[in-house]
């Protein structure tokens, strides 16, 4: 009995040694992450909205984590390449992904051999909605959203309009619209809003279904609708689709930070701590401003089941439009 009782001291001993290290190997993990540059992927090409504000993000994190924080452009089939990388990517807060969560909600439904799910990833915060826009180029003959609609229902399947490629919300939006108006559009997808602008401005397509964010800087293209239940305060002469009769239910971009799924608690905490603070930095609020966007901040367990939530409705609506996997 003098034995047993000893033995099961020991082990009692024994497993608050190593629940005290566990602890302090916790501990040690906060205090020193992060201990290297940390590498910020972004999945769409630079130049766009999301890559503007996702840089502005990273570098007030880079204060305060006392690290530099590197952009990393992975662009191309809808966003999936980047989060893919994402996804594989050690879970110990050094690689973090920004944008929206059309890759994660979206593309799988859309885009074939994506090895990733909405559960493979560790969701920091949300960051703005993307709002998005139907808009014409300086070569337009269009001074309306209803002349373009009237255009194309005498000339169905004619019009061009251009989005930042398959499964995103400008795509879909103007699918659901095209739906609701019973019109038909030919889509010519981009690989993102960088690249689909100057081909607006050549008149390479007759109109573009495009972020905000990324028409704001330019002057000569002019917006006809916005995507939203409201007006957008950096165009308030144009109205919403709703306004012009066409019902749509595909709401704005959710845009945010994620890292792998397994990410340490603590460093989980630090990181959503991080992107907290960051969106309250006059450096970051600043070029918010100057994209014609603003906060719409979510923590990390709001922003994931938000996700979770939209990838059913998304998965909905693909469905009914008849868009399948390529």
């Amino acid at each position: 009995m003098v034995r047993w009782i000893g033995a099961a001291l020991l082990l009692a001993a024994a497993a608050g040694s190593s629940g005290a290290q566990s602890s302090l190997a916790q501990t040690s993990q906060a205090q020193t992450w992060p201990s290297k540059q940390i590498e910020m992927i972004i999945a769409f090409p630079a130049g766009s909205g999301v890559d503007v504000i996702g840089r502005a993000v990273g570098a007030a994190i880079a204060q305060q984590a006392g690290q530099n924080v590197v952009v990393l452009n992975r662009d191309g089939a809808a966003g999936t390449l980047g989060f893919a990388t994402l996804a594989a990517a050690a879970p110990d807060g050094h690689t973090l992904a920004f944008g929206p969560t059309t890759p994660i909600a979206n593309a799988p439904y859309l885009v074939k051999g994506v090895r990733y799910n909405v559960e493979s990833f560790t969701y920091i915060c949300q960051v703005f909605e993307n709002v998005f826009a139907i808009a014409v180029g300086p070569k337009s003959k269009f001074t309306s959203a209803q002349e373009l609609f009237a255009a194309a229902k005498a000339n169905p399947g004619q019009l061009t309009y251009g989005h930042a490629g398959l499964g995103t919300i400008p795509h879909l939006s103007m699918e659901n619209a095209a739906e609701a108006l019973n019109h038909k559009f030919a889509a010519v997808p981009f690989r993102g809003d960088a690249p689909l602008v100057p081909a607006l401005l050549r008149g390479e397509v007759d109109f573009a279904a495009a972020g905000v964010s990324t028409i704001r800087p330019q002057p000569s293209i002019r917006p006809l609708a916005i995507f939203s239940g409201k007006r957008h305060p950096a165009y308030p002469d144009v109205p919403t689709v709703k306004e012009l009769g066409v019902a749509t239910s595909v709401p704005p971009g959710h845009n945010g930070l994620f890292a792998p799924r397994g990410l340490p608690a603590d460093v989980h905490a630090a990181l959503e701590r991080a992107c907290s603070s960051a969106v309250k930095q006059e450096s970051v609020l600043k070029v918010m401003a100057n994209t014609g966007q603003s906060i719409e901040y979510l923590n990390g367990a709001d922003f994931h089941a938000q996700t979770v939530a939209d990838y059913k409705s998304k998965g909905e609506l693909i469905k009914r439009l008849g868009l399948g996997a390529q």
